[in-house]
């Protein structure tokens, strides 16, 4: 079986006092598959960029502002994730610095400050609850991890520093 995931970013943008991330809350498109979860910005890698060029350009897409101190927090592998079961492995990034002023929304919905102390109370991917303490935390490691998916929900959660 040859294994062709789709390639992607996920950022989460720290607010200057670092005690609040910009999320999107997806409420715009019923059939969105993330409506009505609060998600990290980013989307799929095109041909000819790097990731961290496609980081830059995502956050610059769906909020209007530039990456000034981008740091790689991680990496996930997320088997069976998409509608149909696709497969992703997605670069996790969080956004230190940025220059601008960040749109209230873009087509997926609504952008908003979340406090990070409180993310894990919000409406999101069940798989997210395990990686993002990971995103925040202060280990300057890289986390590497497998999540496979099955009907929308984690089916393990394994990662490595």
């Amino acid at each position: 079986m040859v294994y062709t995931p789709i390639l992607a970013t996920l950022g989460y943008i720290m607010s200057p006092d670092k005690k609040n991330t910009l999320l999107v809350y997806r409420n715009s498109r019923r059939d969105d598959p993330h409506f009505g979860k609060y998600n990290g910005l980013g989307g799929k890698m095109e041909p000819g960029e790097s990731i961290y060029a496609c980081m830059c350009r995502e956050i610059y897409e769906e909020a209007g502002i530039t990456c000034d101190e981008v740091l790689l927090r991680g990496t996930i592998n997320w088997t069976g994730f998409g509608p149909d079961g696709e497969d992703w492995f997605g670069f996790i990034y969080r956004i230190d610095a940025f220059s601008g002023e960040p749109k209230k929304q873009n087509e997926e919905g609504q952008l908003l400050w979340s406090p990070v102390d409180q993310l894990l109370t919000l409406p999101m991917w069940e798989g997210d609850k395990y990686f993002i303490p990971l995103v925040f935390d202060e280990n300057p490691r890289i986390f590497h991890g497998y999540m496979p998916y099955k009907n929308s929900a984690p089916q393990s959660w394994e990662y490595v520093r």
